[in-house]
């Protein structure tokens, strides 16, 4: 199964924590792209990744040519040629860039979106920047709307402060473009919010085609009422695989395995790239990511996306 996006990374601190190094990535068959990558640095607001951790929310560059990107040239050899950074922060200090790189071609459909208040009206969100790939009228209809509190996958977001999923995007009464997800094959669609200033809601959407997918099967796990363990609060996936059902009946202990890791240290995970990072959370699914959503230095879920 193809996936909409072709190159996941993670950038972190280093150990000043004065820029960002490579922490680990999933390349498919890139593999110059990936040794090329791997050994970059970037320093706050330098690259893509810096440029997110200087800005505080996330960024989509739509073209490298003549950017502040750093790795053009490998890039365009990769037939890659959008970035869209996502950081993540505990207060105001970053604890880790997570970088989606995908490419145009007629194979790969999907949307990923950045909402933030909008410029004339504060009680709404709009599209701040987005990567379509190919589905240029759902684009058009996206950038012009404006969506209140409670109202779509974004408005939901940011009503909630908590991620949300919608499985049948074409039948949702609480998606506001359903008729145009369905001209363009648009299924599912998982949004989260991006924590750094409260007064300045960010919320990220990706909105995944049928032929495409964002990933094949998706997460999302929230401490239970105690604050003791993580438990699956929803997962989803249109091929069945019952080991990955089975596991999200269970819940997950701080620190024990990739997701706990996650809960531990407040820092994104892609495991499952090498063969010996092995987890039992895959499932017989090859890789995963797994990114936190952190309030005032708390975790209030953990989303993951397994490829």
């Amino acid at each position: 199964m193809k996936t909409f996006i072709k190159v996941t990374e993670i950038w972190v601190p280093d150990k000043a924590r004065t820029q960002l190094e490579f922490g680990s990535g999933l390349y498919g068959d890139l593999t110059e792209f990936k040794a090329d990558s791997a050994e970059q640095k970037f320093a706050y607001n330098e690259g893509l990744p810096g440029k997110a951790w200087a800005e505080g929310h996330p960024i989509v560059l739509t073209q490298f040519e003549h950017s502040y990107f750093k790795r053009t040239l490998s890039a365009q050899n990769a037939g890659l040629t959008c970035g869209i950074a996502l950081p993540i922060f505990s207060g105001e200090f970053l604890m880790a860039v997570v970088v989606f790189l995908c490419g145009d071609d007629q194979d790969h459909a999907g949307a990923i979106e950045v909402w933030n208040k909008s410029a004339n009206n504060t009680d709404t969100l709009s599209v701040m920047d987005g990567y379509y790939g190919t589905l240029k009228y759902f684009e058009k209809i996206s950038r012009e709307l404006s969506v209140p509190k409670g109202q779509g996958i974004a408005g939901l977001t940011w009503d909630n402060g908590m991620p949300v999923f919608i499985e049948d995007i074409g039948q949702a009464d609480n998606f506001i473009r359903t008729k145009e997800a369905q001209l363009e094959g648009i299924t599912v669609g998982i949004s989260l919010p991006v924590y750094d200033n409260p007064n300045k809601p960010y919320i990220m959407a990706f909105l995944s085609a049928k032929a495409t997918p964002i990933a094949k099967r998706i997460q999302i796990w929230i401490p239970n009422s105690e604050g003791t363990q993580l438990i699956c609060q929803q997962g989803f996936s249109k091929e069945t695989n019952d080991l990955a059902e089975i596991f999200e009946t269970l819940p997950v202990n701080k620190g024990i395995g990739a997701l706990g890791r996650v809960w531990l240290t407040g820092m994104p995970i892609i495991t499952g790239d090498n063969e010996t990072d092995y987890s039992p959370e895959l499932n017989n699914l090859s890789t995963m990511l797994a990114i936190p959503v952190i309030e005032k230095g708390h975790l209030k879920a953990i989303v993951s996306f397994l490829f």
